[in-house]
């Protein structure tokens, strides 16, 4: 059996040297002996790509993907399940949040079951203070609404993937990632098990915007449902508009000049039709961005060299 662990590296170097031991570790605990840790440079700032050369010495398991600038974190991911070659694939973030011996956790019960796929980890409850873990279920929430295929709430990057399911899921052509989706609209059978999340050390870099970007990608590159609504909702404002006009026309011609239909509830209206049609248009040209990003068919991620 060859296991491959696979991980990405931005601002990673402080976590490297405790990522690494606790890794081998754990390896060594399920008595494993042969595999290989990938690491993906998504074009990190710091000096995580010059540790993991030094450490590659000592660790001929290492193998390094740098890229040629920062693509994101899951398109990092996805070029490091591309070079996995493992009977089994372990994908985690090295930021310790969750530790590395949740690869024990994932084996134990993959190996209660020859019939599973993927062994995935999810947060029973959210880590952060309020306004991480309120955004956090708002991203699942809104996710649930959107989404054409159920997805577990709180779903985290780590997992234990079988080659045969890998294989599968590495066929989509999707240009525009949102891996926890992807992986879950493959099928197989699939089974989470709660973990718990470390505080982190330092400072995340998925900062406010990028996890706005994030949810927008989500939902906008995994469900057309966006559009439906918006159609809909069209459709309310068009007959809610409607009504409002045959009222004012019948409530003019039954009470005369007593009514005053003043500029102010003109200016308003026409305020509130411009703000609907351009958050309307706002959402097509969401879509028609992706669109444009899929059919250029380039790649997702460009490899400079790979160690």
């Amino acid at each position: 059996m060859k296991l491959s662990v696979v991980s990405t590296l931005y601002n990673s170097k402080p976590f490297l040297k405790s990522f690494l031991k606790e890794i081998t570790e754990s390896i060594a605990f399920l008595e494993i002996t042969d595999y290989q840790l990938i690491f993906v440079n998504d074009g990190s700032p710091d000096d995580s790509l010059e540790y993991l050369l030094e450490r590659k010495g000592k660790l001929p398991q290492i193998k390094i993907i740098d890229l040629s600038r920062n693509f994101g974190h899951h398109y990092a991911m996805q070029i490091g399940l591309q070079e996995a070659k493992g009977d089994f694939i372990f994908l985690i973030d090295n930021d310790l949040e969750v530790s590395p011996s949740f690869l024990i956790d994932c084996f134990k019960v993959m190996n209660e079951d020859d019939n599973i796929d993927v062994v995935y980890g999810f947060q029973e409850k959210r880590k952060g203070k309020i306004i991480e873990s309120l955004g956090g279920k708002l991203f699942w929430w809104l996710l649930s609404k959107f989404s054409d295929v159920e997805i577990p709430k709180n779903m985290l990057t780590e997992r234990l993937m079988k080659s045969s399911y890998l294989e599968k899921f590495l066929t989509l052509g999707d240009s525009n990632l949102f891996l926890g989706g992807m992986m879950h609209w493959v099928g197989f059978n699939q089974v989470g098990i709660p973990v718990k999340k470390k505080g982190r050390t330092g400072k995340s870099t998925y900062d406010t915007q990028k996890r706005i970007a994030l949810m927008v990608q989500a939902i906008a590159s995994f469900s057309g449902k966006p559009l439906v609504h918006l159609f809909y909702t069209g459709l309310t404002i068009t007959f809610g508009s409607l009504l409002a006009s045959l009222y004012l026309v019948l409530k003019k011609i039954y009470l005369g000049e007593s009514v005053q239909l003043g500029w102010t509830s003109l200016v308003v209206i026409n305020v509130l039709i411009l703000g609907v049609i351009t958050t309307f248009l706002g959402i097509i040209g969401i879509y028609i961005y992706k669109i444009f990003n899929q059919v250029q068919n380039r790649p997702n991620a460009i490899i400079r060299k790979i160690y």
